[in-house]
């Protein structure tokens, strides 16, 4: 088949400035978003926050570990049917529920539909020990603890153990999950413990709730793991099903709690709800999570902060979701397959290491202030793939009846595409290596754009309705390697201001057939397979040559 060849001059792009400035913290010590909402790249100085950081100005979780308590004077409570017996002080038993009132330890082995309850001073500390333990009252909480300071609960090795509540609870009952706890509460051992939260929840804990290892299972009507003050994982082995949301941390009314950290271990989770939902602040440094949920699947009220471990979410809603500000860093490997949304935070969204996979999105990746400065990422979207959105835009009359754009685009030199005014959103590319395959715009803005470093790749839409790139004001580029492939009827290019020059070619193709951008000398600047069909190419690198003149030769070869 013969060549076909298009040939235009090249453009010129100028300097972006950079996205990050530093990051602020308020009084209290919990990265404030609020105050920057008006201008995303002001507000965008947040998003650099590190999990030291964010951890650091959070009240820390209280945990009680295993030097903290002895098993050498432990009381044994033995369940049977029933009730139970104990042979040491400390323990009450009357009409089917043992009541502990001292600190100390207990170990509870046998099976019993007893409930357990501990009533202890509020300076206590109490750790019990499951030990082979089946506890299944038929009308109450599993265990309840009603006072106490902190209570650890050890899973002996080799043994499983099960607690299981009733079906219901009265709407003014204070403890509503088959492990309850109303003080700070540590789960740890090397064994294993089945929930099932008939009534509510599975576990919760009206303050900190802490996961140091076991292998543990819940299935709950409402949420798995909850801890209002905090929830942490540090390792362990975590397999809940909600019928609300899988681990919750609810505290609204602190700005230094409120927060969810997961930092090892296994966690699978299925979600009615959210899979993980944190008022505050919600930090990744590790561990392996999977989460599939009906409504979000990681959000965040504050910060989201993804800096280590492998985290894959899939939702009916947004994937990952943030109020506030969202970044993803170092070793963190996060995968998104998202009804509505990827990756969204309604302030700032940074990418400056790690591995971002949406594999499935309305949305792919969308802020008000959007900087990928380092990292892989890959999108894929059925609307816009990388979004740039302050939600404030305002469209012109058309009369082409989509959406409110109007036909032509920014055209060559551009920006400014189709109608929309400036929001006053930013999307910045300054490192990284970023693949983009929109059915929407694949490259979207509605305020401005800048590219200073990194590699860009967008397959954008067949469709003439939308462009591989869309910005509604001005694009400036001065580094890295540009390509955009899609159809030409939004087709939008850097604007003239720029200082790296570009080419835009309108030229056809099929998906498969292989492109070669040369110059006026014949020298092959950039080869590639498109992956689409096209009719409109944007290429920008510091190969090109201000005033020079460039030609796409397609084949099917």
């Amino acid at each position: 088949m013969r060549p076909r060849r298009i040939l235009l001059a090249v453009f010129p792009l100028t300097l972006a400035t950079g996205l990050l400035a530093g990051c602020t913290m308020t009084d209290s010590g919990s990265s404030d978003t609020s105050s920057s909402s008006s201008s995303p790249a002001a507000a965008a100085a947040d998003v650099a926050l590190d999990s030291e950081q964010i951890l650091d100005a959070n009240e820390d979780a209280t945990i009680t570990e295993d030097d903290e308590w002895s098993t050498s004077n432990a009381v044994t409570i033995t369940l049977d049917g029933s009730s139970a017996t104990s042979d040491g002080d400390g323990v009450t038993i009357d009409d089917g529920t043992v009541t502990i009132t001292t600190a100390g330890t207990f170990i509870l082995t046998g099976e019993s539909t007893a409930n357990v309850v501990v009533a202890a001073p509020d300076d206590a500390v109490i750790a019990l020990v499951l030990d082979g333990a089946t506890i299944t009252p038929a009308d109450a909480a599993a265990i309840a603890v009603t006072s106490a300071d902190d209570v650890v609960v050890s899973l002996t090795a080799g043994t499983t153990n099960h607690l299981s509540d009733t079906d219901s609870y009265a709407d003014d009952a204070v403890a509503n999950a088959a492990l309850w706890s109303d003080a700070d509460l540590t789960i740890t051992g090397d064994g294993a413990l089945e929930v099932d939260g008939n009534g509510n929840d599975g576990i919760s804990s009206t303050d900190d709730l802490v996961v140091l290892s076991g292998t543990i299972t819940v299935d709950a009507a409402d949420d798995a793991l909850r801890g209002k003050d905090s929830v942490t994982i540090a390792d362990g082995d975590l397999t809940l099903d909600a019928g609300g949301d899988a681990v919750k941390s609810d505290q609204d009314d602190d700005a230094k709690q409120g927060y969810v950290v997961v930092s090892g271990g296994t966690v699978d989770l299925t979600a009615a709800d959210d899979a993980v939902s944190a008022a505050t602040d919600l930090v990744v440094t590790g561990g392996d999570v999977t989460a599939t949920a009906q409504g979000k699947g990681l959000k965040a009220g504050v910060a989201l902060v993804a800096e280590g471990g492998s985290i894959s979410a899939t939702a009916d809603d947004d994937a990952f979701h943030t109020n506030g500000t969202l970044h993803v860093s170092e070793a963190a490997q996060v995968t998104a397959a998202s009804g509505d949304d990827g990756l969204h935070a309604d302030v700032a969204l940074l990418i400056d290491g790690g591995t971002v996979d949406v594999t499935r999105s309305n949305e792919g990746v969308e802020s008000a202030a959007l900087e990928i400065a380092g990292g892989s990422v890959s999108v894929v979207s059925s609307d816009d793939g990388l979004n740039a959105s302050s939600g404030s835009t305002t469209e012109t009359a058309d009369d082409t009846g989509d959406s409110g754009r109007l036909s032509g685009g920014g055209g060559p030199g551009g920006g400014g595409g189709g109608g929309e005014s400036d929001d006053g959103s930013t999307l910045t590319v300054s490192g990284g290596t970023t693949t983009v395959d929109a059915e929407g715009d694949g490259f979207d803005s509605n305020g401005s754009a800048s590219m200073t470093g990194g590699t860009l790749t967008v397959w954008g839409p067949v469709q003439q309705g939308n462009g591989a790139l869309d910005v509604n004001g001005t694009f400036l580029v001065s580094g890295g390697t540009l390509l955009a492939v899609g159809s030409g009827g939004m087709a939008v290019s850097p604007s003239e201001e720029s200082t790296q020059a570009s080419t835009t070619l309108s030229t056809s193709g099929s998906a498969g057939d292989t492109v070669r951008i040369a110059s006026s000398t014949g020298d092959v600047l950039e080869t590639f397979v498109a992956e689409k069909d096209f009719s409109s190419i944007v290429y920008s690198s510091t190969s090109l040559d201000d005033g020079d003149t460039y030609t796409a030769n397609v084949s099917s070869d």
